[in-house]
């Protein structure tokens, strides 16, 4: 159920710490990954090395590690995962929660994250049912964090009471359904990514420095938010994302095959960097360089223009069709006229200049153009440029419920 999935667990200062180790297992034997945080406070109830070692993960603890800034910044440490649980979720961390305090990594991860957080409250049943934490659990709900418990039960202290952490296998329900609930539940996302190889001959082709990875931050993200994606790559470098049906070509015909097998679809988002033209006559065999002979002359034809195609199927149109178009000048004017020209409802427009090194980088710079006006965005890394997109689809998608 969890397959892929990466879980960023905060495990808080109190008795129910012990927990934590055993949530851990049940997570992974569901398939998740597990990084864990531990705080200064947990530290006291659950050794680092036994949580690493469950985790089989690099644990976190300070936030002035500077080595650790150097190899992951907390910014995207915050974000990597596709959720944030705190589990124990004491009165002190729920208390820096509401107040928005970020004085330590845990805190901190807290504020700068972009994903949904689940917590598991733990403390006794005075603490629990104090005025201030129930105001500040009420802040909490209101600012979308998820629940899971307190239960109640005996305490550690000898008091009966609401304030037990949730067993570990609720938790893990938590998670699921945290996971597979999300806005995007119950629709299906086309996602075509990579670059196309037009071949030349059986050892060469035309293919362009797309690496894919934008292609494979966007399903990740939609995956995350509970769609369920058909994932159509070219020959990519990137990793594929998880949780996907992953459907691997070569050309932009087989691409153009492999997307109309994959309709009918809520949304399709057309990544990939397909290329313009092929080879008319490609060759069955190498083509051979003799001393003295003329060069070889390619003739070309244009490739099937795909996301014009699904934009304007008729009755079995996607709702959302977004494209892509990289420019290296004019880029807003080119997009522009590219979003009218293709009949597409989105352009994600970019500037792929050899100087912005975004062809085949870690980065993008981004501008959303719409029927209604376009949004600028800062220049992020293309994980984050794909929860952005995939929060938009969301948001447009569930206006039509």
């Amino acid at each position: 159920m969890l397959a892929g999935r990466k879980i960023l667990l905060i495990i808080g200062g109190g008795i129910a710490a012990y927990k934590s180790l055993d949530l851990i297992r049940r997570l992974r034997e569901r398939g998740a990954s597990v990084v864990p945080v531990l705080t200064k406070g947990g530290a006291e109830f659950v050794t680092p090395l036994s949580v690493a070692a469950l985790a089989g993960e690099k644990l976190y603890r300070d936030l002035f590690d500077l080595g650790d800034e150097a190899e992951m910044g907390h910014i995207q440490l915050s974000r990597a995962a596709d959720l944030v649980v705190v589990a124990p979720a004491t009165a002190d961390l729920m208390g820096k929660m509401a107040n928005g305090q970020a004085n330590d990594l845990a805190t901190t991860l807290l504020m700068a994250t972009d994903k949904r957080v689940l917590i598991a409250p733990a403390m006794n049943v005075r603490m629990w049912e104090h005025a201030a934490t129930q105001r500040n659990a009420k802040t909490l709900k209101k600012d979308g964090i998820l629940f899971v418990g307190p239960d109640k039960g005996d305490m550690a202290c000898g008091e009966y009471g609401p304030g037990r952490m949730a067993e570990p296998l609720a938790i893990v329900a938590a998670v699921e359904d945290a996971l597979l609930n999300g806005p995007l539940k119950g629709r299906h996302v086309l996602v075509t990514s990579g670059p196309t190889h037009e071949p030349i001959d059986p050892v060469r082709y035309i293919a362009n420095r797309s690496s894919g990875a934008q292609g494979s931050a966007i399903a990740t993200a939609l995956v995350a938010l509970g769609a369920k994606v058909t994932f159509v790559t070219g020959p990519a470098r990137a990793d594929m994302p998880l949780g996907c049906t992953i459907v691997p070509v070569e050309t932009a015909d087989e691409m153009l095959e492999a997307v109309q097998n994959a309709l009918p679809a809520d949304a399709a988002v057309f990544a990939a960097a397909v290329a313009d033209w092929k080879v008319t006559s490609a060759s069955d065999k190498k083509i051979k360089k003799t001393k003295g002979a003329k060069l070889p002359v390619l003739e070309f034809a244009e490739n099937p223009d795909i996301l014009h195609a699904v934009s304007n199927m008729g009755k079995d149109r996607p709702k959302l069709v977004v494209g892509f178009a990289a420019e290296t000048d004019d880029v807003l004017d080119n997009a522009s006229a590219k979003r009218k020209r293709k009949g597409c409802d989105w352009i994600v427009a970019n500037d792929v200049s050899p100087e912005t090194g975004i062809m085949g980088g870690t980065e993008n710079d981004v501008t959303l153009i719409m029927q209604d006006g376009a949004e600028n965005w800062p220049r992020m890394n293309k994980s984050a440029v794909g929860q952005k997109l995939a929060d938009k689809i969301a948001m447009s998608l569930g206006q039509d419920k």
